[in-house]
């Protein structure tokens, strides 16, 4: 590889829609600030709400218009899927969900609604409730969580020292052209609806057994943008090596470092719990392998090959104005 090969990749990368939606959050921040004023904080993929010996995890998604209308049945379904996601990532499990629904037919939002009941059945969560309009003139769906945790997994608790490892299901495909990497619809099915359930039940037994203290879903930011927003809440810096990171053999690396799986984590760890950590995806055929290690640099630096490049330095430029 060539050094500007990696320069071109992190320059992209960079610059892409994901990362520019997340420099979005500073200006809600700025707005509504960051203390809540009850030890909430903000920042996470849940807002974990103290509540008797654990936390009730409070989050919500939404979905823009163009995916609404180009994929209404997957919408629905993703509508449940990335959220049972954020919950995990806090070492939660489920409780129930609700949505808010626009359409402008019947038709448009019987095929949302029935992915999102698809999306309930599978991963065995009721909606209870939500907002329905019909008589609507754009597609728009979002769809909130309720959830509850013994032990959290937060985007504030990783430390200098720790390893990082991520957690992908490489038994998917792609949904162009979006850049969703789907190892969950397919697996509707009773059988499969077991199998996604128990694959789910990691993240909290992780957080309960105590091998983990921070993690978060790969989200739309891709793993890198991901990996930086748990280095801004935690305040630290990482080194990420490219070639360690899980990928499917024929997915080119900018693309799949742009890729919103539906199951992938980073989680840190101390050095020796880390083979634990890994041995329990790898006993459910995920795929998880250590992928960088933590600093107190607040950089972002990355390698590949024999090239290191530092992709984002948080001290001179803060990407959601979360940092401690």
């Amino acid at each position: 590889m060539m050094a500007h090969e990696l320069t071109t990749l992190l320059r992209t990368l960079r610059h892409g829609r994901a990362l520019a939606s997340k420099q979005d959050i500073a200006e809600t921040v700025a707005i509504l600030g960051r203390d809540t004023g009850d030890g909430i904080r903000l920042g996470d993929d849940c807002a974990a709400i103290p509540d008797g010996d654990g936390y009730l995890l409070l989050a919500s998604e939404g979905f823009q218009d163009s995916f609404v209308r180009a994929m209404p049945w997957f919408a629905g379904y993703c509508g449940v899927m990335v959220n049972i996601s954020d919950i995990a990532a806090m070492g939660g499990r489920p409780v129930a969900v609700v949505d808010a629904l626009w359409s402008d037919t019947s038709e448009a939002a019987a095929s949302i609604l029935t992915g999102l009941h698809e999306g309930a059945r599978t991963y065995g969560v009721p909606v209870v409730g939500g907002h329905t309009n019909m008589r609507s003139t754009h597609n728009s769906l979002s769809v909130a969580i309720l959830g509850r945790a013994r032990h959290l997994l937060t985007s504030f608790d990783a430390r200098p020292g720790e390893v990082l490892i991520a957690a992908i299901d490489l038994r998917g495909r792609w949904h162009d052209p979006h850049p969703f990497w789907d190892a969950s619809s397919a697996l509707c099915g009773t059988e499969g609806a077991a199998q996604l359930r128990g694959d789910i039940e990691l993240l909290p037994i992780i957080a309960e057994d105590g091998l983990s203290r921070a993690a978060k879903d790969i989200s739309m930011a891709g793993l890198l943008g991901t990996a930086l927003m748990l280095a801004e809440c935690s305040g630290i810096g990482m080194t990420i090596t490219l070639d360690d990171i899980p990928r499917p053999d024929d997915a080119p690396m900018e693309r799949w470092l742009s890729a919103f799986p539906s199951y992938g984590y980073l989680l840190t760890a101390r050095p020796e719990d880390a083979e634990a950590i890994m041995a329990r995806f790898h006993g459910r055929g995920i795929a998880a392998s250590v992928i960088g290690r933590c600093d107190n640099t607040q950089q972002l630096d990355v390698m590949w090959t024999d090239e290191k490049e530092t992709f984002w330095d948080l001290a001179r430029t803060p990407l959601m104005g979360f940092a401690p």
